[in-house]
């Protein structure tokens, strides 16, 4: 039975990719920080057919995901998606220490310590996949914590995936414009989310990639509307 991890898993996007590649041979982990909104992202899982495992871990510490990697297991991991992030947007002026430091843990530094921790259980075939941001390639004002987190992840994934090709192992990178995800509700300001992407077309791009034969490259999927409207 194959296994993938998926963390940021309760909700939105990573919800999303959950159903979408849940099936009856698979098993997955589900990382979460709300133990209520994991379960019931579990339950959506098993409900096609997959077995589902609630990982609560908090991953703004590096003990957090340490303790993520442990209850992870020591089996093989076919699939490891990177999709939990924080977002904080005030002018660069207002950025206080514990938002950067918090964005640098959660959305850089807990994928790097993962992925080491996990690295010898992934093989050759198995994939890494990054949910990115069209942060990680256009600044955007008042954004800047954000955006440096997602440049910042898209240059390690970038050199990772050099290090793993002759491994066997790839790592995609997607890339979508603003979702209409929960992430939007600790953000102030006006959002127009009926003009946003569902989480469930970024969920579509994850299965696309990761069901082309392992020799298939698929590596950048980039997502917007055609409007060009963020």
């Amino acid at each position: 039975m194959d296994r993938y991890l998926i963390t940021g898993a309760s909700r939105g996007i990573g919800r999303a990719i959950a159903i979408r590649l849940a099936r009856p041979d698979r098993t997955l982990l589900l990382h979460g920080r709300d133990k209520e909104a994991l379960d019931e992202s579990c339950r959506k899982v098993s409900e096609k057919g997959a077995r589902a495992v609630a990982v609560a871990a908090d991953i703004s510490s590096v003990e957090g995901v340490e303790k993520l990697a442990d209850r992870a297991g020591s089996d093989k991991l076919d699939v490891l998606v990177n999709n939990a992030g924080v977002a904080f947007v005030e002018p660069f002026e207002k950025i206080t220490l514990e938002h950067w430091q918090k964005t640098l843990a959660v959305n850089i530094t807990a994928p790097f310590v993962l992925i080491q921790r996990l690295l010898d259980r992934l093989p050759r075939g198995a994939s890494i996949v990054n949910i990115l941001s069209v942060a990680a390639r256009t600044v955007f004002p008042n954004w800047s914590s954000y955006c440096m987190s997602k440049f910042a992840l898209e240059g390690l994934s970038r050199c990772l995936r050099e290090e793993l090709r002759p491994r066997g192992i790839r790592v995609i990178n997607i890339y979508p414009a603003a979702t209409a995800s929960g992430m939007w509700d600790n953000i102030e300001g006006n959002w127009k989310r009926d003009k946003m992407l569902p989480p469930a077309e970024v969920a579509e791009a994850v299965a696309y990639a990761l069901e082309r034969p392992a020799s298939v490259l698929v590596e950048d999927i980039n997502l917007g509307n055609v409007t060009g409207n963020q």
